[in-house]
């Protein structure tokens, strides 16, 4: 069950800039609150999150077609627009 736990955080760290700015900023702390909703991750696993390079998922979300992301509106910071 936890490689399916890992699969959905990589989907969300690139689809929800609420939840990827969390991370970017504070990764431990995320990944601890995450835990305490239940999302049940491995001691390597998380590891392995805290050890990747952060700027690999607002890479990957800058990549992703905006019409399969999650905006923010707390951070009043809008999506980029593509060129």
């Amino acid at each position: 069950m936890s490689q399916r736990t890992v699969e959905r955080l990589i989907g969300r760290l690139v689809t929800d800039e609420e939840l990827r700015l969390e991370f970017t900023r504070a990764p431990k702390e995320t990944l601890a609150t995450l835990a305490e909703q239940g999302w049940e991750l491995t001691g390597v696993e998380v590891d392995a999150l805290l050890h990747t390079d952060i700027r690999l998922w607002s890479d990957a979300a800058a990549r992703l077609d905006p019409r399969l992301q999650c905006s923010s509106l707390k951070t009043g910071e809008g999506r980029r627009k593509r060129t």
